[in-house]
């Protein structure tokens, strides 16, 4: 008996026609067909509960921006020469982003491990870099969509005047920001066992980071250790740059340069998370047994 099973090509007595061996792989280069499967499951699986990922966030975003109005921005208050409201609506706008590309890919493989599901990921023909490129890029969609709300909320909201004199630092802040909190996401997925962990992760580390990153204030105003403290954190790039792009100013600088430097940080960082993420993926750190 033959080793490999061998089939007959139609209209041909011999060329017998062999099947690859156990283990070698079939498709040799990107698998676009599963890629955009993945990619658009993932979509849909948020969009059916839009409600809930998309404008219930974007709702309390706005509420964030009415309720420090209210409370900072009274008697005509000017930050960096701008109403207090138009200073902190372009942070509100990407604090959202992030905070539902964050919460949009911690939720895959910790969903898989408690649900018994998380086969439908690993056994499908997609190498890692292709099962990170289809979960980061549907979590990069999310983050998309919520910034979208939000800014045409913020739009019409009194008091807020946005413009975008540097659409480069909208795209590309906006973009990084939302990729670096989904490589945690992702990352924060892997690690964690129950929802938990993910829920500890969001409360103790993401939350500080943002909340903690100029959003509501400039640095300026703080103690000058504070202020190195502010300057590690790389949340407070994201929100700065993508305050430039639509202020023309923001704490670290009011030129394409000054801000051009955090633009290249932020993309080195999100060179180095996601090659960890690809790392531990290839490994099957904490998902294959």
């Amino acid at each position: 008996m033959a080793d490999q099973p061998t089939s007959l090509v139609a209209g041909s007595k011999a060329a017998p026609r062999q099947f690859p061996a156990q283990g070698e792989p079939v498709i040799h280069r990107v698998n676009k067909l599963g890629l955009w499967t993945l990619y658009i499951k993932e979509v849909r699986r948020f969009i059916k509960v839009q409600t809930q990922t998309i404008w219930a966030p974007a709702i309390t975003t706005l509420l964030q921006l009415v309720i420090f109005t209210v409370a900072l921005g009274r008697e005509g208050r000017e930050v960096l020469g701008v109403s207090f409201a138009t200073f902190v609506a372009p942070g509100l706008i990407v604090m959202g982003m992030m905070n539902n590309a964050f919460a949009n890919s911690s939720f895959n493989f910790l969903s898989g491990k408690m649900q018994g599901t998380i086969v439908d990921y690993l056994m499908p023909p997609l190498s890692e870099i292709e099962l990170m490129l289809g979960l980061i890029g549907a979590a990069v969609t999310r983050a998309v969509l919520v910034g979208l709300a939000l800014a045409g909320a913020m739009w019409l909201y009194p008091g807020v005047h946005l413009g975008a004199p540097h659409l480069w630092a909208i795209v590309w802040f906006g973009l990084m920001g939302s990729m670096l909190l989904a490589f945690v996401g992702l990352l924060s997925s892997m690690w964690a066992e129950k929802f938990d962990h993910n829920a500890a992760i969001t409360n103790f580390v993401i939350m500080p980071l943002t909340m903690l990153s100029g959003t509501f204030y400039v640095i300026d105003n703080l103690a000058p250790a504070f202020q190195t403290i502010s300057r590690l954190n790389p949340i407070f790039y994201v929100i700065s740059g993508f305050r430039f792009g639509f202020l023309g100013q923001s704490d670290i600088g009011s030129t394409n340069e000054a801000v051009l430097h955090g633009a290249i940080g932020l993309g080195v960082l999100n060179l180095v998370v996601g090659t960890v993420c690809f790392l531990l993926l290839k490994r099957g750190w904490k998902l294959k047994s």
